[in-house]
């Protein structure tokens, strides 16, 4: 393993962690009473979405030290990825099944997990970003978020066209196991006894459209409620990155429930953690689709065109399909909100 590669693993509390660690007064025993940190904080797939061969000195400190969100080796990557987070679970067996086909990126696939808003800035920033003491820089091939987002990349020339969706996806209710509080749906959400994490409008796209979920149930009044009159009393913690912080802040007894995407809430059961899901009725749903495209200027154009052209395979599909994904058909594009964090 390079220096580098060394220092990375070796610095910068998590963001998610980071935001996690003040209990709100009055959860003191439910955070008491949850799984100890170390079983529950990320990482969470035990070093299986890191991609580099020679890791050297393994070191990593889940509720202090760790970098859940960034996977490989940032030094000379054959093949460098920008992944909305929604599907982080889902790389490790993507990228394994495209270095089968091609061998020659076997461990030298670089990827971040992190959501697209703060991917757009770090390209905007040319590749440079700083996680707590650490500051690197790697340059994407691919950019992957909601099919919008993607198109209006393209639009600043961030990217190159065309816009290529693969998969949809749908959004569900993310609750501890066994729904000890008895979420039911949508509007439970609103009893002012219910505390939720939610993602932040500012920073995560899903937020759109769990807004117009809430709308569909409740009405306008019901999203003022989750997303105003809640976060003002502070029983809706809004998050940077849900899809870590959303089931660890459940996981702690810190919330209750929060809107995620349904494969989120898959990945979390299929690992085993005390996490269930209530499903959202498709008159209240909202379906996003996925899809990415080439950077502009991007370091490896081959690598990023073969990329595009696996996750479309029945091959890339199948593995989708394991976390509740469905293929994109073009004949859902009008029905389906085309964004997604």
């Amino acid at each position: 393993m390079t220096s580098l590669s060394k220092r990375l693993a070796r610095t910068a509390l998590c963001a998610s962690i980071a935001a996690a660690c003040c209990i709100q007064p009055g959860l003191a025993d439910e955070a008491a009473s949850a799984p100890q940190a170390t079983s529950i904080a990320p990482p969470w797939q035990h070093g299986e979405n890191n991609d580099a061969l020679a890791r050297g000195f393994e070191f990593t400190e889940p509720d202090a030290d760790n970098l859940a969100d960034f996977h490989g080796d940032p030094q000379h990557p054959a093949l460098a990825l920008y992944v909305g987070g929604n599907y982080f679970f889902a790389m490790a067996p993507l990228v394994h099944a495209f270095e089968k086909r091609y061998p020659e990126y076997r461990g030298h696939v670089y990827w971040e997990t992190i959501p697209p808003g703060m991917l757009v800035k770090q390209m905007e920033n040319g590749g440079t970003i700083t996680v707590g003491n650490m500051t690197w820089t790697v340059k994407p091939d691919v950019y992957l978020a909601g099919l919008k987002a993607v198109e209006k990349q393209i639009e600043r020339k961030l990217l190159t066209a065309p816009a290529v969706p693969y998969v949809t996806n749908t959004l569900t209710i993310m609750v501890a196991k066994d729904n000890p509080t008895h979420i039911a749906g949508l509007a439970d959400l609103g009893k002012p006894d219910a505390r939720l994490a939610m993602p932040n409008p500012e920073f995560e796209g899903i937020a759109r459209q769990i807004k117009a979920s809430l709308a569909h149930a409740g009405g306008d009044a019901l999203v003022k409620t989750v997303y105003d009159d809640k976060v003002k009393d502070g029983s809706t913690r809004l998050t940077h990155i849900h899809h870590r912080q959303t089931p660890l802040w459940i996981m702690q007894g810190k919330a209750q429930a929060g809107v995620t995407w349904q494969s989120e809430a898959m990945f979390q059961e299929q690992a085993g953690h005390p996490i269930s899901h209530v499903d959202i009725p498709a008159a209240d749903n909202t379906t996003a689709i996925y899809a990415g495209a080439v950077t502009a200027h991007a370091p490896h154009p081959q690598a990023a065109r073969r990329w595009l052209d696996f996750i479309r395979s029945p091959e890339g599909l199948s593995i989708f399909e394991q976390y509740g994904f469905k293929p994109y058909q073009a004949n859902h594009a009008a029905r389906a909100s085309a964004s997604t964090s």
